[in-house]
């Protein structure tokens, strides 16, 4: 309306288009403040978990290079955590070989290369399979239990208690299960490779492979390398596992549900750096090197 009070025809019509551009416009920048507000939490969050489970690691590990840690817990903690975990370690470990030379052996037969399924078997076992299955494995079985335990303890105020009584969570509680995993994973996939290469070894023979030609060619292609360098990956991935697990304990609030949070994460975040970390370690420790060399 002007000053005369002389409304242009039209100018109520023209205004509705507007305010509904308006209102598009402001539910867009809403749009986009909630999406920029999620990434910079999701952010904090990634940065804040790599900062926690940096001062976790270095924690224990100063704390064990010290001395400064209770050899009953840790054995406690390899008993749980390793001597537990061996039939299911063995079971998985003997059929995952089995299957590898069930799709492997008949089809090397049919070529005439029945004399390299041992070799080509132990190897896969030795260097990938027996290390990374074990891994996952434990990171599934006694992960999840490290992160339920501690997380449990969180949300009771347990761990308020230690630290009111001058106790390191880190020196009671991370420390030995660290120095467990990075004991009893190594010993794990030790007895995995032993199994899944029985596992393949009997379906290979069923297969139509001789005893001799797959005992001959697993001498020839496995190499102390390789099964040294097969134990040193769980080394990395046994500290994966403790730290993830030990984290996610600390880190748990909410009660309950917290906790089933911070064991479903636990396993999850572990699974996931295991697989990453293995194509990189498989790198350094593989990559160019002619099996059997």
């Amino acid at each position: 309306m002007t000053a005369y009070g002389y409304r242009p025809p039209g100018a109520e019509s023209d205004a509705v288009p507007y305010a509904g551009v308006a209102t598009v416009t402001n539910g867009f920048e809403s749009a986009v403040n909630t999406s920029e507000r999620a990434i910079v939490k999701q952010l904090n969050g990634f940065f804040g978990f790599i900062g926690e489970a940096a001062f976790i690691g270095s924690g224990a590990a100063r704390r064990i290079i010290q001395g400064d840690i209770s050899l009953r817990d840790t054995v406690t903690q390899m008993a749980l955590i390793g001597v537990n975990s061996i039939p299911i370690v063995l079971v998985t470990s003997a059929f995952s070989g089995a299957v590898l030379a069930l799709y492997s052996a008949e089809l090397f037969v049919a070529y005439g290369a029945g004399n390299l399924v041992g070799g080509g078997i132990s190897l896969s076992v030795a260097r990938e399979l027996a290390p990374v299955l074990t891994a996952i494995v434990v990171a599934a079985r006694a992960g999840s239990a490290i992160a339920a335990e501690i997380g449990t303890m969180k949300v009771t105020e347990q761990i308020d208690a230690l630290r009111s009584l001058a106790t390191s969570p880190i020196q009671y509680l991370v420390a030995p299960r660290f120095l467990a995993l990075v004991i009893m994973l190594p010993v794990l996939t030790m007895l995995a490779m032993v199994v899944g290469s029985f596992g393949g070894y009997v379906v290979a023979l069923a297969s139509g492979v001789t005893s001799a030609s797959y005992l001959d060619s697993t001498r020839v292609w496995l190499t102390l390398y390789d099964v040294l360098m097969g134990l040193l990956k769980t080394v990395f991935f046994g500290m994966f596992i403790a730290v993830v697990g030990c984290q996610q304990g600390l880190a748990t609030t909410g009660g309950a549900a917290g906790v089933g949070r911070s064991t479903m994460n636990s396993v999850v975040i572990s699974m996931v750096l295991i697989y990453i970390s293995n194509y990189f370690l498989a790198y350094f420790m593989f990559g160019g090197k002619t099996p059997g060399f």
